[in-house]
C-alpha cells in the first residue's frame, strides 16, 4: 500500500523523542491526520521497545497507514519497529533518506532522532515521507525479497 494519501498515523517515542512527538502530533492533527499516540507521555526516562512495537503493530494490523517512531537518535526505535513482521522502518534524519526510504524501500514506518533533527526539519522529513510514492519496478522485486527473508527467518524460529 502506498503511503501517499495516508490519513492514519501511529506514533510512539521514548523520553528523548517526547517533545518532538508532541510537536508532530499537533502539526499532523492540524493538517487533518488521525494520530494515535502509543506513548510515552512524558519526558520521564522510559524503555522504548514495547512502545515502538505497538505503533508498528498498528501499521501491520491496518489500524494505521503509516507509523512514526522517535527517540534520541531514532536508531533503537527503528530496530524495535523492524522486529514486527511486515514492517519496513527507516531511520531518516534528512530529506534524501526519507525520499529513498519511500521510493525505493516502500518503508511504512519512519524513525527520527529528537536529538538529531530540529522540529522544522522533522516536519519536512515527515512531509517528504508521506508524499513520496513507492516507485515499484525493480524496487518491488527487492522489497519482495526482503519479505521472503523475513518469512524464511520466521519459519526457522517456528520449528
Amino acid at each position: 500500500m502506498s503511503r501517499v494519501g495516508a490519513k492514519r498515523i501511529a506514533i510512539a517515542s521514548d523520553h528523548a523523542g517526547f517533545e518532538l512527538k508532541s510537536y508532530l502530533i499537533a502539526l499532523l492533527e492540524s493538517q487533518g491526520y488521525r494520530v494515535e499516540d502509543y506513548g510515552t507521555h512524558s519526558t520521564e526516562a522510559t524503555d522504548y521497545p514495547h512502545l515502538c512495537a505497538a505503533a508498528a503493530r498498528a501499521v501491520r494490523d491496518a489500524k494505521a497507514d503509516v507509523g512514526i517512531v522517535l527517540g534520541g537518535s531514532g536508531q533503537g526505535e527503528q530496530i524495535a519497529a523492524n522486529k514486527v513482521r511486515g514492517i519496513r522502518a527507516a531511520l531518516c534524519n534528512d530529506l534524501w533518506l526519507a525520499e529513498m526510504a519511500r521510493s525505493h524501500n516502500d518503508a511504512n514506518v519512519l524513525s527520527m532522532g529528537g536529538r538529531v533533527v530540529t522540529p522544522e526539519l522533522a516536519e519536512q522529513i515527515v512531509k517528504k515521507f508521506l508524499e513520496t510514492p513507492f516507485e515499484g519496478g525493480r524496487h518491488a522485486r527487492r522489497v519482495g525479497q526482503l519479505s521472503d527473508i523475513e518469512a524464511e527467518e520466521s519459519a526457522l524460529h517456528e520449528s
